[in-house]
């Protein structure tokens, strides 16, 4: 790596993302789980009989010898051949657990190794601000603090396996495991575990996934975000750079409960819900800090001054809550603080009931969004600071108004998301009734349907008469603007205000919903300019990817929609999709699109004078974009980051990032400090222009060898049942981890375009055949290669988009098992479909001989010789749980349409456990 490219991050932080990697770590979580598996054993034996753990013993040992070698598989396949129910039951509960264990005391150690890899001197906020104090303009620092804003964004994607009475139970094992607690203590905590359902008894509904994402919510606005946001103003100062008083570092996003596309469950009352539930969660850590301070800020007029403004603002309460200073005027006559925060806590007390019942604002009363209630928290700042108070304003209040800006009363900024077809559909309906067209609007090219959305959003007139009636078929979109509009004036505009088009192909496809959004008063583009949403276009596919230029400057040249962008700051987020670019092109096309689509929107949003905010659409996966977010951020192409960033945090992804404080709070430094590092360090290429135009030879060459491949295969028409009939991703159906549906509507024969994303990738990872994260790459390499691009090829090692890609990869291959895989097609898929495996195996073998040829290595992970020993561990209990799946699944098809309710469950335990070895399944 040149000094130019040496981030914020922690060394080798690929193998930190991993797991734990230092021998002093490793062999302290080596006793924690040695010491959480005999207690489990323990617990087995008790509770279902010595027998049973003895038998666990065996298949462990088998599956052991097996994978060295030293043992073929029909020793363990004897072992489970015929099994009962009953048994399959407790084998699968008994190896998921381990993992579950394992899993929690990984967490901790990763969060200790990584405070002793990163030491109070070299955290990547205080390195990367020193750094910019010295080697970047001073006036584009200021404007980069003042702008900065990441946001992660919480989905309730469905790759979290584990329920939350589960992960309660393990949060409360890792607490412990912390504290050093005896013995007894853990055992009862692993005796609740094992008499705890693995298995959700039903589907969650949206609420149930809000509740959950609050939970974090919540639990990172009580004590990581206000700490984080606290460190990072003090390593500014300590630079020479100042934070400015309102700017807004790090906020908190979330689809849940706003995520249309493909999910019925979530309707505008659902929307109104979950806001509700996050309002209250963030009320009620604003009312602690607030009572805090009531208890803290005793200053008496007796002994210091205070502001003329408090005291107008004082006289202000008094009129509005005249019951409050009835209440507290004889204890705090002298403590205008105290008086001044009462009132704040009343009407805190007052929103919270105002919202939960739906009652109307009354200013002065209760506030409407943080505003209000910022601006008086604000006033006791301004009156302490003026009156010989900075260090006492500097604690607590310092802290409250961090957490005012960061969670504001609604704890998490809510994005709506929509298919594209819908919002056509939508205007078909409408525009058909008004007669006023010569055709159906369906019928109408793009370029037709361009020309009259674009007139019409300039129009002044209304699109139809409200009182008339709305056509049928509109209703349902046209109520979800509605909402959005009404919550924007109950909870305050903050509370929801991005407005993501799933699947935009086009430029029609973001007129249409600016149309829509002007219908619901939420767009102005006439004599008095106004917008309150962001509208969002995402894309998803490698097709849309490498058009994201054209199709933005489409947007942008066009007059109405130029209108709507400076309405919004001259501000346009887009959204990167990394699933279905992957599920349709594989990996190595879907990242190469996605960077060359960055430097695309670049260009253009430049040329248009237009700031630009890109959305990750990330998932934990690699086939999903995951890895490393760091090393993602320090591959975008040079002058892509402009101060602000989103990124989606999905699934299994939000446990392992931030059950642990300390885990939360690393993972935010390093995003915030690497979007920094990129926002002002990496604005000019790192490498010469011709360098780069070589290297993206070599890529292009590179991406269509890989996506020839990649297609072949997943073209193949065996391929859908192949695919259904060697993972259990039919099963996956059953395990009732998420509201949305995991297939589109379909009829008939399975097809790969019925499947969504996320089970396209955990079905392949339950097998150990992970093709989403690497097919293709080999095939990419070689053609590189062959065509003269060998030297190219070692030098590209430099670069860190291929170096991210590689590393990936690398990963990936590492956790991929052919061994284990052809137990499953040769046990579950029929002899004609199973000759697609030896595709597989060939491709496979091609990319780990050319990933290692680029990399110059001997074998997979060579750099990294005690993660290589950590996965090899986490394989001989993951093997039992692969056998048994495929005994399970074999039994169950043969079982028909009735199965054994114990068999399904014990499928379904295998899922999970299997879920809980890989880590990172969708």
């Amino acid at each position: 790596m040149t000094p130019s490219e040496t981030t914020a991050l922690a060394p080798d932080s690929l193998t930190a993302h991993s797991g734990v990697v230092s021998e002093t770590e490793q062999k302290a979580l080596r006793a924690d789980i040695r010491r959480l598996s005999t207690m489990l054993g323990r617990t087995l034996s008790d509770e279902s009989g010595p027998e049973v753990l003895e038998l666990v013993e065996k298949v462990r040992r088998a599956a052991r010898d097996s994978a060295r070698g030293e043992a073929g598989p029909d020793v363990v396949a004897a072992l489970l051949d015929g099994i009962d129910t009953g048994t399959a039951v407790l084998l699968a509960r008994a190896f998921s657990q381990y993992f579950q264990l394992a899993n929690v005391a990984e967490q901790l150690h990763r969060s200790r190794e990584l405070r002793a890899l990163r030491p109070a001197d070299a955290r990547p906020l205080r390195t990367v601000l020193r750094r910019l104090a010295t080697e970047a303009d001073p006036d584009e620092v200021a404007d980069v603090l003042a702008r900065a804003e990441l946001r992660p964004v919480f989905t309730a994607h469905p790759t979290e396996s584990t329920r939350q009475s589960v992960l309660g139970i393990l949060r409360r094992v890792v607490d412990a495991l912390d504290r050093e607690a005896p013995d007894d203590e853990l055992a009862a905590l692993v005796d609740l575990l094992w008499q705890t359902d693995d298995i959700r008894p039903g589907k969650p509904m949206v609420i149930d996934e809000a509740r959950n994402v609050a939970w974090f919510a919540a639990r990172l606005g009580e004590r990581t975000v206000p700490d984080l946001l606290g460190e990072f103003a003090r390593e500014a100062a300590e630079a020479g750079l100042t934070i400015p008083d309102d700017a807004r570092p790090l906020v908190l996003g979330s689809w849940v409960g706003g995520d249309r596309d493909g999910n019925p469950n979530v309707t505008p009352a659902v929307t109104r819900e979950v806001l509700q539930l996050n309002a209250d969660r963030a009320i009620r850590i604003q009312s602690e800090l607030v009572e805090k301070l009531i208890f803290e800020l005793s200053v008496s007029t007796r002994v210091m001054g205070v502001s003329e403004e408090l005291r107008g603002s004082l006289a202000r309460d008094r009129r509005a809550l005249p019951a409050v200073h009835d209440r507290y005027i004889r204890l705090n006559a002298h403590e205008p603080y105290r008086l001044k925060l009462s009132y704040v806590a009343a009407r805190l007390e007052n929103t919270r009931r105002r919202i939960a019942t739906g009652a109307a604002h009354e200013p002065g009363v209760d506030y409407l969004g943080a505003a209000g209630f910022l601006e008086d928290l604000l006033v006791v700042d301004r009156s302490l600071r003026g009156h010989h108070g900075a260090r006492i304003a500097a604690g607590t209040l310092a802290r409250a108004v961090r957490s005012a800006r960061a969670l504001g009363l609604h704890l998490v900024e809510l994005d709506v998301r929509e298919h594209s077809q819908k919002h056509h559909d939508a205007l078909g309906a409408v525009f058909d009734a008004l007669g006023e067209l010569d055709r159906p609007y369906a019928e109408l090219s793009r370029e037709e349907r361009r020309e009259l959305l674009s007139g019409e959003l300039r129009s002044r007139r209304p699109l139809f008469r409200r009182h008339y009636g709305v056509p049928e078929a509109a209703a349902p979109v046209l109520d979800l603007f509605d909402t959005v509009h009404e919550l924007q004036h109950e909870f305050g505009e903050e509370v929801v205000r991005t407005y993501i088009v799933s699947m935009a192909r086009d430029v029609d496809d973001l007129l249409a919903v600016a149309v829509l959004a002007r219908e619901a008063y939420m767009v102005e583009i006439g004599d008095e300019p106004r917008s309150s949403i962001d509208l969002v276009p995402l894309f998803e596919t490698v097709e849309e990817l490498s058009r994201a230029g054209e199709l933005l400057e489409g947007l942008l040249a066009d007059p109405g929609y130029r209108q709507q962008v400076r309405n919004r700051g001259d501000l346009q987020e887009i959204m990167l999709g990394y699933s279905d670019s992957n599920k349709g092109a594989g990996i190595t096309a879907s990242q190469w699109q996605i960077h060359r689509a960055q430097r695309q929107l670049r260009d253009v949003a430049a040329e248009h004078g237009v700031r630009l905010r890109l959305f990750h659409g990330r998932g934990g996966s690699v086939g999903r974009g995951g890895g490393p977010a760091g090393e993602a951020i320090a591959s975008a192409p040079f002058g892509s980051v402009d101060a602000t960033m989103k990124l989606t945090e999905q699934g299994e992804v939000i446990s392992d990032k931030y059950s642990l404080p300390s885990l939360a709070h690393d993972n935010l430094e390093i995003l915030l400090a690497s979007m920094l590092d990129a926002s002002l360090l990496h604005q000019a290429s790192r490498w010469p222009a011709d360098t780069l135009k070589r290297w993206d030879e070599v890529m292009d060459c590179v991406s269509e060898a890989a996506t020839a491949t990649y297609r072949t295969l997943v073209e193949d028409p065996g391929l859908p049942l192949f695919f259904t009939a060697a993972t259990p991703v039919e099963e996956l159906g059953r395990l009732n981890v998420g509201s949305r549906p995991s297939k589109r509507p379909g009829q008939g024969e399975p097809t790969l375009d019925d499947l969504r994303a996320i089970p396209w990738v955990f079905g392949w990872t339950q097998t150990r055949m992970v093709v989403p994260g690497w097919y293709g790459l080999g095939s990419g390499l070689r053609a590189a290669r062959e065509a003269g691009y060998g030297e190219e090829l070692a030098e590209m090692r430099e670069w860190a988009f291929f170096r991210n890609l590689l590393g990936n990869v690398e990963m990936t291959l590492a956790k991929t098992d052919l061994r284990i895989a052809s137990n499953y097609v040769a046990t579950l898929v029929d002899p004609e479909q199973q000759g697609l495996f030896a595709q597989v195996r060939t491709e496979h073998e091609l990319t780990r001989r050319e990933l290692l040829a680029v990399t110059g290595e001997e074998r997979l992970l060579a750099r990294h010789p005690v993660l290589r020993g950590t996965l090899s561990v986490r394989d001989a209990y993951l093997e039992p749980l692969h056998h048994l799946q495929v005994e399970l699944l074999a039994q169950r098809r043969a079982a028909g349409e009735e199965p054994d309710p114990d068999l399904e469950r014990a499928l379904l335990l295998t899922i999970n456990g299997i879920a809980a070895g890989m880590k990172n399944t969708g």
